[in-house]
C-alpha cells in the first residue's frame, strides 16, 4: 500500500511518527508532505524521515494561509501524482483536496468537534465533509450539553487521545538525562510555562491566552518555589528571555514528564502533561461552556488538569499547586486510571489504515473499540 501523510505541525509529527515507522516496517510505501512551520521540519529530520515541503506559511498571517490553499494543493498533487497513493492521511483541506484529483481515499484526524468551533474551523470542516472518506476523533471531543454529537456518517469515535499515539507507555520511556540538559540536580523541582502564538486556523475568532503582564506574574510568583522554564511560540520581552527553555525540541516530553507543574495557554501540552501524570493548568478564553470535551473529561472525570477562562484564577491555582508536597505522587495514581481506560492510538491507527475500508465498516457497528490480547484486532 502507498500512503501519504500530511504533517503541518510539530504535534502532528509526534502523532504520526510511530504509525509511520510501524507501516514502513511492514513494507508499506510511506510519503510525507510537510508544512514548513515552527519545529515541524526539525522534528522530521530528527525522526530520520524523508519529506517533501509542500507549503511554507511559517511567517505569513492567518488569512494568507487560507489564500495559499490552492498553491498548497497544486504542489502536493504535483508531488504525489507519480506515486499514485492509495490513501492520504491528514488533518485538513490540503489533504482532502489533493486526494480528489488523485482519486485516492482520504482519512482525517481531529481532536475537536469542528462543527462546534469558530466559523473558520466550522467552514473548513464543511468544505472537507463531502469529499473525505472518514474523520476520526476521540470520543471525548463532544462538549457536554452540546446538541452536535456527531460529524455525520463518516465519523469514527475512539476511546483515546491523539497524545496516546506517542506518549502511551508502549511508545514512550522518559529519560532523566533531561535534568543535566536543564542544569538541574535530579531532586530539584521545576515548572514549565507554555505560551501559544494563536496563529492556527482553530485559533481564529479571537481565542486569547496570557498577556505579557500575566506571564510576568506567573514567573515572579512561581520562581519563589521552583525553577521556571518558558517555552514560547511568541518572542518574549527582554526580562523574560532568561527563562527560555533551551533543550532540543524532541526532548520536550521528557521536560513535561519530570516537571512538577505545567501552566499553559495552549491545549496540546496540557493534554500531554496529563497523560504523563504531570499536574497541568490551562488558561483559555474558550474555557467554560465553550470548552472542548477532552479538557472537560481530563478535569471532571480524571482530575488531572485545571482549566480556567480567567488568568488570575489560573495563576492562583498554579501557586497553590506548586506549594503542595507529594504532588506528583497524587497525579501518578490518577494517570494510571486514565491509561487503564484508554487505548494505544498508534496501534488502532496502524490497524485502521492497513484494513481500510473494511476497518471503517467494522467501526461503524461498534459502540466501543477494545483491544484483543496484544494484537491490533479491534472488534
Amino acid at each position: 500500500m502507498i500512503i501519504a501523510f500530511f504533517i503541518n505541525t510539530p504535534a502532528q509529527a509526534h502523532l504520526m511518527k510511530n504509525i509511520i515507522k510501524k507501516l514502513e516496517s511492514k513494507d508499506h510505501k510511506v510519503l510525507i508532505l510537510a508544512r514548513e512551520y515552527g519545529e515541524t521540519v526539525n522534528l522530521l529530520e530528527h525522526f530520520k524521515f524523508n519529506y517533501f515541503i509542500y507549503t511554507n506559511v511559517s511567517n505569513c498571517g492567518k488569512y494568507r494561509k487560507i489564500c495559499n490553499l490552492p498553491f498548497s494543493v497544486f504542489n502536493s498533487y504535483n508531488f504525489l501524482r507519480k506515486y499514485k497513493p492509495d490513501l492520504l492521511v491528514g488533518a485538513g483541506l490540503e489533504c482532502v483536496y489533493t486526494a480528489l484529483p488523485l482519486n485516492s481515499k482520504c482519512i482525517l484526524f481531529s481532536d475537536s468537534m469542528p462543527i462546534n468551533e469558530s466559523i473558520y474551523v466550522k467552514t473548513q470542516f464543511l468544505l472537507c465533509k463531502p469529499f473525505m472518506d472518514t474523520i476520526i476523533t476521540p470520543d471525548a471531543v463532544v462538549t457536554p450539553g452540546s446538541s452536535n454529537k456527531s460529524l455525520g456518517s463518516k465519523h469514527i469515535k475512539i476511546n483515546s487521545y491523539k497524545e496516546l499515539a506517542y506518549l502511551h507507555p508502549n511508545n514512550f520511556v522518559p529519560d532523566d538525562s533531561i535534568y543535566k540538559l536543564l542544569g538541574l540536580d535530579k531532586d530539584e523541582e521545576f515548572v514549565l510555562l507554555r505560551f501559544n502564538a494563536f496563529d492556527s486556523v482553530h485559533d481564529f475568532g479571537g481565542v486569547t491566552g496570557f498577556s505579557v503582564d500575566d506571564k510576568r506574574e506567573l514567573v515572579n510568583k512561581l520562581s519563589k518555589h521552583a525553577k521556571v522554564f518558558i517555552s514560547s511560540e511568541l518572542v518574549l520581552p527582554p526580562d523574560l528571555k532568561k527563562y527560555l527553555l533551551d533543550v532540543p525540541k524532541y526532548r520536550i516530553h521528557d521536560v513535561l514528564n519530570y516537571a512538577k507543574l505545567v501552566v499553559a495557554d495552549t491545549g496540546t501540552m496540557v493534554t500531554e502533561a496529563a497523560v504523563l501524570g504531570t499536574p497541568a493548568i490551562r488558561f483559555s478564553s474558550n474555557a467554560g461552556n465553550k470548552d472542548l470535551g477532552i479538557f472537560v473529561e481530563l478535569s471532571n472525570k480524571y482530575d488531572l488538569i485545571y482549566t480556567y477562562d480567567d488568568p488570575e484564577m489560573a495563576i492562583t491555582k498554579a501557586v497553590e499547586l506548586i506549594r503542595r508536597q507529594n504532588l506528583k505522587n497524587e497525579w501518578k495514581s490518577k494517570k494510571e486510571v486514565l491509561l487503564n481506560d484508554k487505548i494505544d492510538l498508534s496501534l488502532f491507527v496502524e490497524w485502521f489504515i492497513e484494513e481500510f475500508p473494511r476497518s471503517f465498516d467494522e467501526c461503524l457497528f461498534k459502540n466501543e473499540l477494545q483491544m484483543c490480547d496484544n494484537t491490533c484486532e479491534y472488534f
